[in-house]
């Protein structure tokens, strides 16, 4: 037997009326069905404190988690219980999904464009003058809250003359400009407004109309009518809202007698619009949220044409006002509660195919493996913070990218997760094989080929590249691969023979995926890019060039998988990974730059363009010693010593085993001696610090985690605390 819920704010279900019909009908159907709020659930022992009807009572009982859940509440209400909401939802299904606000909804169908010669033109009204502008270009409008329920709050503005006819319910008053703009300015502090040009059905004899769609998911769970009727309004008024003192009549009789014999196309025009927009809407709810809707309501005009105007559409509409039609719609619920419950495995695989849908079915849910010389941490975070907007996402802790780390992933990852996104690091050859053979990934990032761990590979960057392809090769064939167009390196990963997707990210040469207008900001940097056919601008709270290719693997990624722009400018806002250019403001305006997680020559070289490009004053770059280097020890060391002098940075300190060299490399390029320091002991390094810090001082701490840089950094931040 299913077990139905249904979720209400409100403790006490004798004041939700249709709470019996559906307990009734639940019965007839041969299921049973309970009535609870969020704070009766029990997740430790997975029972819920509800109250059953019978013998004409409720009464409380204990009740287990039920096989599907009708979602009856305000969401508004409800969103107090958000966390207890949200895990529910992770166990058991939902019959009604939120398909937002009606000027959501509209910027949804506008967006998709199938449906947007059906809306109105609508704009929220920012301030007066806005609204009188409007009002200029279209005569006669609307003015209604964004959320209006009921037909209440609606105004009908007219502008006539110098002054304006405003009609609100059955009341006609003539206001003044500067009347008119009290009133507004009034309305416009209690909440938002949206204005609509005035689009008015009239009947034979006089009153304005307007048509209401019901449509809902039946028990097979496809689209069907329940119910299309007119509303009516009262002699003297323009709102025909039942709650405003409409009225309905039967369809077929209505259509007769407007229409003659038009009335058959148009009821047919009617039922074929409302079941078209209802599959419209809940593709676009798969595919932007991986839910399903179950029912909506459409209110719908036609001008002197015959041509269909949206008013607007709400989710979970009132039942129509006659018994029989509700007892219709109670049915539907039931009945669709029932076939969700029982097919919950089919509509997980249709909507993951939706939600997937650029990826081959095969490959189902995205496991992303990320790696690379450098840049893998903040790839995966950036990655990880856009999918998480719309999904459940299992991420990898930073730094957490052995193969021992991948084990324990191995068994963390469940059935919830609707994404993995993973670092897989190496030092030797094999390891990434190894790694993909715990786990395959079947969207893959190579953010560069650097020389970091190089001197573990006779210090030939093409055995890097080699150890690297191991992920292409290890991979899902059928996969996806983000590579850096502009990363001279690359060239020399293993992928000419890889079967599956192919995409670039690049600031310097033509890719998939290419930023441009790269701007150092105050906290981070700002870029442009072409994305989805529009040119958007991103910002990314973290300092450096190099990071902007970091975003753009994470945007490749999440644009295949059809995540919208608007959902990439929030993810890119993510959580910095700690220690990777974090800024410290110490007294007298002295800025220190954290860079102490990793140091090779291409990360070194990184955050010197950072401290080049935010340093107002004196620049200060310390630099600790490179580890892995092998061979390529004593050339590395020198380009980056010429690179400190051509950077015209003003004092050098270096720390560290061999790190002289860098040094006298920046000595021999023409760097003033005397501002050249070496050591080998902390101690003496911050007694240096002391004596030669001075205001307005920028100072670079850039070295890896296995060197203890971040003491320096810790010394510098209490030493000249704010």
């Amino acid at each position: 037997m299913t077990i139905i819920g249904m979720l209400h704010h409100r403790l006490d279900p004798k004041t939700v009326l249709k709470s019996y019909a559906y307990a009734a009908v639940a019965r007839a159907e041969g299921a049973k069905f309970f009535y609870f709020t969020p704070r009766s659930v029990n997740f430790d022992d997975r029972t819920i404190r509800g109250k059953v009807y019978e013998e004409g009572q409720w009464q409380e009982r204990m009740m287990p988690f039920p096989d599907v859940i009708y979602n009856a509440g305000s969401p508004e209400k409800l969103a107090v219980s958000k966390e207890i909401i949200e895990k529910l939802k992770k166990e058991i299904p939902f019959t009604t999904h939120s398909i937002g606000n009606k000027w959501n909804v509209m910027e949804r169908l506008n967006a998709a464009k199938e449906f947007a010669n059906y809306l109105i033109p609508t704009e929220i009204v920012k301030n007066v003058e806005i609204l009188h502008n409007y009002l200029a270009h279209y005569k006669r409008i609307v003015f209604k809250p964004i959320d209006g329920r009921k037909g209440k709050g609606i105004y009908f503005i007219s502008k006539m003359g110098n002054d304006f006819e405003v009609r609100v319910n059955s009341e006609n008053k003539i206001y003044s400009k500067a009347k008119l703009n009290e009133l507004l300015q009034e309305q416009l502090s209690s909440g938002t407004f949206i204005m609509q040009p005035y689009i008015k059905s009239m009947t034979k004899s006089g009153q304005v109309y307007d048509f209401r769609l019901h449509v809902q998911k039946n028990g097979e769970g496809k689209w069907v009518v329940t119910t299309i009727y007119p509303r009516i309004a009262p002699n003297g008024s323009i709102i025909p809202n039942i709650n405003s003192g409409g009225f309905t009549n039967y369809l077929d009789p209505f259509l007769e007698q407007e229409f003659k014999e038009e009335a058959f196309n148009i009821r047919r025009m009617l039922e074929h619009f409302s079941l078209s927009l209802a599959h419209h809407l809940d593709d676009i709810q798969m595919d932007k949220f991986g839910e399903v809707i179950d029912e909506i309501g459409i209110d719908v005009g036609l001008d002197e044409q015959q041509k269909i105007w949206m008013y607007e559409v709400n989710w979970r509409p009132g039942c129509p006002p006659a018994f029989y039609l509700e007892l219709d719609v109670v049915v539907h619920s039931i009945r669709y509660a029932m076939y969700l419950a029982e097919n919950q495995n089919i509509i997980k695989k249709e909507v993951m195919e939706r939600k997937y849908k650029n990826l081959d079915a095969e490959l189902g849910l995205p496991i992303i493996a990320i790696t690379g010389s450098a840049g893998k941490t903040t790839s995966k975070a950036f990655l990880g913070s856009i999918l998480s907007t719309k999904w459940n996402v299992f991420e990898s802790k930073d730094y957490w990218n052995t193969t021992e780390h991948t084990k324990k992933h191995a068994e963390e990852i469940n059935s919830s997760h609707e994404a993995v996104v993973l670092e897989y690091g190496m030092a030797y050859p094999g390891i990434i094989t190894n790694h993909c053979s715990i786990i395959q990934p079947n969207i893959s990032i190579v953010t560069n080929i650097g020389l970091a761990h190089v001197g573990n590979f006779d210090g030939d960057i093409r055995k890097v590249a080699m150890a690297k392809s191991e992920l292409i090769h290890g991979m899902n064939q059928k996969g996806l691969l983000i590579l850096n167009k502009d990363d001279d390196n690359s060239k020399y990963l293993s992928s000419q023979q890889f079967k599956g997707k192919i995409l670039t990210v690049s600031i310097h040469t033509d890719a998939n995926y290419k930023a441009y207008d790269i701007q150092y900001k105050e906290n981070g940097m700002s870029f442009k890019m072409n994305l989805q056919g529009q040119e958007i601008a991103l910002f990314i709270p973290i300092l450096g060039e190099h990071h902007v290719y970091n975003a753009l693997n994470a945007i490749a990624v999440a644009d295949y998988l059809g995540f919208s722009p608007m959902d990439i400018k929030e993810g890119l806002n993510f959580k910095k990974p700690p220690r990777r250019l974090t800024l410290y403001n110490c007294r007298d305006q002295i800025t220190v730059i954290d860079d102490t997680v990793h140091s090779h020559p291409q990360g070194v070289r990184a955050a010197i363009d950072v401290l080049t490009n935010i340093a107002k004053n004196r620049k200060v770059a310390i630099i600790g010693q490179m580890r892995e280097l092998g061979d390529l020890r004593e050339e590395e060391y020198r380009k980056v010593g010429e690179y400190i002098c051509e950077q015209e940075i003003e004092i050098l300190i270096t720390y560290g085993f061999r790190t002289e060299e860098i040094g006298a490399a920046a000595k021999a390029k023409g760097m003033n001696l005397s501002n050249i320091y070496h050591f080998t002991n902390k101690e003496a390094l911050h007694a240096l610090l002391v004596k030669i810090v001075k205001p307005h001082d920028t100072i670079l701490v850039k070295g890896a985690s296995k060197t203890n840089m971040f003491e320096t950094v810790k010394f510098l931040d209490q030493t000249y605390k704010a």
